[in-house]
């Protein structure tokens, strides 16, 4: 492959904010204060990321280099590929998931100039079906991917996120710890990162993060992982930490949003409602991910402007439409917005429906909640202890099975779930961090 196109796919492989997990577009499971994160990220193959000038090539000059050598090249395949990476990476940062049907149109392409051996396209195309939840297809396409070339570490993390998301959390622990064998860095150790997490091995979540941070080639990834860091001191509680990391990593990258966010949450934590607002108001401006926006009206309510959330959640539900209209798959999603904001019978609509295409942890709460709001609090409980069987310590989860075991006139249980809740974050949620205080204060009653 010439040079330049080395160089230009390497700018989008390189980035550490295409290393990611298939956390939701408006649900992260380990920060339920914000409903974090975004899009699901992968990485290019580690076969295109080892030009000369690696993390020198921004993402938009990457995006021209290649449609320029299009231009020129009409039947470069390789090209192709990159560039339906890059547009994957385009509608993460610009929360824009128009760009996803641009990079299907190109990893098409590709594929049709080299259906075989073409395990660039293939890991783009698992990349984009993992950014639109489909992660049976993202599982089929890293495969596919595996078996044209075992040794590249990125197939692997396509392999482990896809798994991860479908809930089949031992084959994506052995994915992820082969990615790391292959190639130790930014990408493998925030993944391993996460599945530490998961389990609730959160001080190991913590170093290796930290190390995923010291790995960080570019100002920019060097944000995506302090951010991540930030992520993982605030949902244990850990404000005062959370804040020096979401600072440091606008200093990183002040282009960055995700840290403004994290530093939004501060100030609400800090009893800054106000400062709180201004400043999601920011980040919505700059940056419209469906999880901020329905932090912004949550905030909203707490600080009792009706009208204003009002006008936010009518914003979700516009991206809403925007996000299905791109083959974006948003149930679990719905399930949480949905049952939190009123419409108790389409968020079980839309838990279910996302359990009949697999089985995480975060399904099986989602479900779980909103079997609880709809009345039947003993089928909610099973899958709530589906979710917390995995140990991992999540505020939010052990909220909600405090509420389901107080519905079920389990007082003490529900007690010490609730004490649990708030001891790992006092501040897990706008909504519901104060509901978990006043049951403790009055324990009886079925919500």
């Amino acid at each position: 492959m010439r040079r330049v196109t080395r160089i230009a796919v390497a700018a989008v492989a390189a980035a550490g904010l295409f290393v990611g997990l298939g956390l939701g577009l408006w649900h992260r499971p380990a920060s339920p204060a914000t409903e974090a994160s975004g899009a699901v990220q992968q990485r290019q193959s580690s076969a295109l990321s080892d030009a000369p000038l690696v993390g020198t090539v921004s993402l938009s000059q990457a995006v021209t280099a290649l449609q320029e050598r299009l231009r020129r090249l009409p039947d470069d395949w390789r090209s192709y590929a990159g560039l339906g990476l890059a547009y994957v990476q385009e509608a993460r940062i610009t929360a824009d998931p128009g760009y996803y049907p641009k990079a299907q149109g190109v990893l098409r392409r590709s594929l049709a100039l080299k259906a075989r051996q073409n395990d660039v396209a293939d890991i783009g195309m698992g990349a984009l079906a993992a950014a639109r939840h489909d992660f049976a297809g993202a599982l089929a396409w890293g495969r596919r991917a595996q078996r044209i070339d075992p040794y590249d570490d990125n197939v692997y993390g396509v392999i482990g996120d896809a798994l991860t998301e479908l809930g089949d959390y031992p084959q994506a622990l052995a994915a992820i710890e082969h990615m790391v064998k292959l190639k130790p860095q930014l990408s493998s150790y925030s993944r391993i990162s996460y599945q530490l997490e998961l389990r609730g091995q959160v001080p190991l979540a913590i170093s290796t993060m930290r190390d995923a941070l010291a790995a960080a080639g570019t100002p920019e990834d060097a944000a995506w992982a302090g951010n991540q860091l930030g992520d993982l001191y605030w949902n244990e509680g850990r404000v005062a930490a959370a804040a020096r990391q979401y600072r440091a990593a606008t200093r990183y990258d002040p282009a960055f949003v995700p840290p403004q966010a994290g530093l939004a949450n501060v100030a609400w934590a800090r009893g800054d409602t106000a400062g709180a607002i201004r400043r999601y108001r920011t980040v919505v401006a700059r940056y419209p991910l469906p999880q901020y926006v329905i932090a912004l009206g949550d905030l909203q309510t707490a600080a009792g402007d009706a009208a204003g959330a009002a006008r936010s959640y009518a914003l979700v539900r516009t991206e809403e439409a925007l996000f299905k209209a791109n083959g974006v798959n948003v149930d679990l999603e719905l399930a949480l917005f949905d049952t939190d904001h009123g419409d108790v019978g389409a968020g079980l609509v839309a838990a279910r429906q996302e359990w009949a295409r697999r089985h995480s942890i975060l399904v099986a709460d989602a479900l779980a909640w909103a079997l609880y709001r709809s009345g039947d609090a003993l089928a909610a409980l099973r899958y709530e202890r589906s979710a917390t069987s995995l140990g991992m310590r999540n505020a939010l989860f052990f909220f909600h099975e405090g509420m389901i075991e107080r519905a079920l006139g389990r007082t003490a249980v529900a007690r010490s779930d609730l004490r649990a809740a708030l001891s790992i974050d006092p501040n897990f949620s706008i909504l519901h961090a104060a509901q978990a205080r006043a049951a403790l204060r009055e324990p009886g009653g079925a919500r």
